[in-house]
This record gives structure tokens, C-alpha cells and sequence, in this order.
């Protein structure tokens, strides 16, 4: 008979209790599908009497994650803490070190340690899973590195980050500012404790950099993304969208140009009709697109309880068949070294700024997107507020660089007040 695989848990928050719950309600359902009996050898977390709604008290409890990473009865680290460094780190390290496989939730850490933490556990014939550590419950690690292997991968992009999704389509719906919905986030416990990783891109830029070592095999370089946050969108900016037919998201992309590797995380104008642009309030999407295969879309609940910890139990589960896969598609000393391509792929773009009301302010706009290199596809001006007036202008496609460095030319003008808001449109 095939003995039990073991698990130790560390992290007992949402992810870790949702982990249990389905371990100790699905118990001969998971033996079924694994043929192994599944179980929870000990936990650790930083609280021990915290009631968490599932009882804890039949296994054995660790203080220390380190320690829990090393013990004798443990087949399986489970680390569900969270951050960069620390004892998440030093835990996974510990687990892969003592010859125990690895899987996680944490983008974090591996947007910044997976290659060397791949490169340890491949080197001791470990694997490190990580499906619950992007997009929640949706199953597209697993397609990248299973079900899409045939296929040379052309671009990766999605919305990956339920917060901003539901700020965004919040505004729109209720035609609240920005910042009211950004309250109103916070007191539905939406945002993390730092609220720049969700609103600012980074969170989601962890994920898109993991998806893109996979996709195009090269090393995570989560330090080449082109991060920009949802902070400047206004509620204008979403009404002049929608009367163009488009929705703003936090888009991430990531592709190989004829430059580099491209990886950006900003919000951009998307058809109203697209997948992308049907995607409501806190859900995930991952478009994927191939050689073969074409495209495929992946939509599915992004974060919470249910959906990670069903990833986490799939990834324990692939490890309870015997399966055997490099943490990022192919062994981790193959994976290349990418050239990053900053913007590289041309796109139109959504300007608006407010232009003063002086005589031949539009016409010194004009002058400076011309010396740019940028034309106009069409422009609308609207009702004076005050002293300015908001002024909107979609180009034809153009260089991020191009873009750049008109934006700089009209902060050193006298015709335009601050500096102009720049969303890219990505006609998918």
C-alpha cells in the first residue's frame, strides 16, 4: 500500500485554514484522485490560540516554520506565509535543503528568489508548485507548463489583480471618484496592508513576471517590468473610455519582440466587447496565446479562501501522482537570460490633460506631439472649468518612448496644466 504523503503547513491565515478545511472535508475523495491517503502532519503560524473555525488541535503544532520545513513526517512544505524574505524564505530553503518538495502561494518571493530556489530544489530532485501564488483558482500555471508545452508562446496578458478590477469597474458602475472606492475597498479588507502593492501594479506584476519565465523560458526578471499603477485613473477618464467603446484595466503583457522580452503592468483602454473588457468586479483573467493552439481565456475567481487554497490542494495533489515538473517548465539551469525591451511594441494612446485658456494652446499641443512623432487620430474638447478645460486625444500608434517625451515637452509649456494622464489602448 502507498504510504500517506505528509504535509506541513506553515501560514494559517485565509489560505492555510481554507487548505484544511478541504483536506478534512474531501478526505477519501483526495485518496481517490491521488491514490495516496493525504495528510496534515503538523502547522505552525504565529498565533496558536487564534480560533480560526477549523480545529487544529490533532496535529502537531511548531513555532518555528523552519523548524516545521525539517521534520522527519513532513513529504510536503506548504508555505503559505507570504513575503519576500524571511521566514518564508528561510522555511522553502529548509524544506528543499531536507529534501521535501515545495509549494506555495507566494509571488512575491518567487518573482524575486525563484531562480535560485529552482536552480536548489531541481539540484536535490525537488519540485517547487506555485499555481495558488498567480491568479487564484484558475488553472494557468498548469496550462503553461503542461497543457501549452507544444506550442511556441507568442504573448501572455491578463488581469491579475482583483482589487483594481473592482475599483475600476466599481467607478464605473457607480460613478464614484477614485478615491471613494478606494475607501470603500479598504473597509471590505480588498487591499493589502500596503495598498501600493495591489493599486500600484506590483502584486500583479509578480504574477505576470512567473507567467512570462514559463511562456517564453527565461529567467524571472520581475526587476525589467514596466510597472504603473491605477492611482491616475479618474472617473472622467472611465466616462470618455466608455463613450469610445473601451474599459480601462490593470493589463499586464508580456512578449518576446524582435528587442527583447517586454514585460508592462499599466492600466490600458481594452474593447468593451473583449473578454478583458467584460471582466467585472473582483475576477481574474489570463489570456494566453500560441503558435498552435491560438489564443485561450482563462477566467476564474482571483484570490480568496476557495479558489487558493484549491490551487494549493492541486499542486499537492499532482505531487501525490508522482508528478514531476521544473518549477518553471524546464530545468532552471537552461532557462535563459532575458533582454528586457522597455515598451517596445508600438500602440495608440488615450491622452488627456487640461489645457489653459490661452489663444493657440491647442495649436502648441499639436506642435509638440508633431516634433514627437506623433499624429492625431481624433480629439474632443470639452466645457471650460475655471481657467482650463479638459481636453481629450486619442493618437494613432506610437512608441512609449515617443509618448514620454512629448509628456516632458508639455510640463515645460505654459498651455498645459500639470502634467497629462497617458493610458495605452490595446486593441486585443
Amino acid at each position: 500500500m502507498t504510504a500517506p504523503l505528509r504535509l506541513g503547513i506553515a501560514g494559517l491565515g485565509t489560505v492555510g485554514t481554507g487548505v484544511i478545511k478541504i483536506v478534512r472535508r474531501h478526505r477519501d475523495m483526495l485518496e481517490a484522485r491521488a491514490g495516496r491517503e493525504i495528510v496534515i502532519s503538523a502547522v505552525s503560524a504565529r498565533s496558536k490560540g487564534k480560533d480560526r473555525g477549523v480545529p487544529i488541535s490533532g496535529y502537531d503544532w511548531v513555532d518555528d516554520p523552519v523548524a516545521l520545513a525539517r521534520r522527519d513526517d513532513v513529504d510536503v512544505f506548504v508555505e503559505l506565509m507570504g513575503g519576500t524574505d524571511g521566514p518564508a524564505k528561510a522555511a522553502s530553503e529548509a524544506a528543499i535543503a531536507a529534501g521535501k518538495d515545495v509549494v506555495t502561494a507566494n509571488k512575491a518571493m518567487l518573482a524575486v528568489h525563484g531562480h535560485e530556489l529552482a536552480l536548489a530544489a531541481e539540484k536535490q530532485n525537488r519540485v517547487i508548485r506555485f499555481e495558488a501564488a498567480v491568479a487564484g483558482g484558475i488553472p494557468v500555471v498548469k496550462a503553461l507548463t503542461e497543457g501549452l508545452t507544444g506550442n511556441d508562446m507568442t504573448r501572455v496578458m491578463g488581469v491579475m489583480n482583483g482589487t483594481c478590477n473592482y475599483i475600476l469597474t466599481r467607478m464605473e458602475s457607480s460613478g464614484l471618484s477614485y478615491a471613494e472606492v478606494f475607501e470603500e475597498a479598504n473597509k471590505l479588507g480588498y487591499l493589502e496592508a500596503d495598498p501600493t502593492l495591489d493599486v500600484g501594479g506590483i502584486d500583479a506584476g509578480h504574477k505576470l513576471a512567473l507567467l512570462a519565465a514559463i511562456a517564453f523560458g527565461t529567467r524571472v526578471s520581475f526587476d525589467a517590468m514596466e510597472l504603473e499603477g491605477i492611482e491616475q485613473v479618474t472617473i472622467e477618464d472611465i466616462r470618455q473610455a466608455a463613450d469610445m467603446g473601451y474599459r480601462i484595466k490593470l493589463l499586464g503583457v508580456a512578449q518576446k519582440t524582435g528587442r527583447g522580452l517586454e514585460q508592462r503592468m499599466s492600466p490600458c483602454l481594452v474593447p468593451s466587447g473583449s473578454p478583458l473588457g467584460q471582466l467585472e468586479n473582483a475576477t481574474n483573467m489570463a489570456v494566453l496565446e500560441g503558435d498552435a493552439v491560438g489564443q485561450i481565456v482563462l477566467r476564474g475567481a482571483g484570490a480568496g479562501e476557495g479558489p487558493t487554497a484549491s490551487a494549493v490542494m492541486a499542486d499537492i495533489v499532482d505531487i501525490a501522482r508522482g508528478i514531476r515538473v521544473p518549477t518553471f517548465g524546464r530545468p532552471a539551469d537552461q532557462l535563459d537570460e532575458p533582454v528586457a525591451a522597455h515598451s517596445a511594441t508600438p500602440a495608440p494612446y488615450y491622452l488627456r490633460m487640461a489645457l489653459e485658456d490661452k489663444p493657440g494652446a491647442l495649436a502648441k499641443v499639436a506642435t509638440i506631439l508633431g516634433a514627437s512623432g506623433i499624429s492625431i487620430n481624433r480629439m474632443r474638447q470639452y466645457s471650460h472649468q475655471e481657467t482650463t478645460a479638459p481636453v481629450l486625444i486619442v493618437t494613432h500608434k506610437t512608441q512609449r518612448e515617443a509618448m514620454e517625451h512629448a509628456l516632458d515637452a508639455f510640463e515645460r509649456t505654459d498651455v498645459v496644466a500639470g502634467r497629462p494622464v497617458a493610458l495605452r489602448i490595446e486593441n486585443l
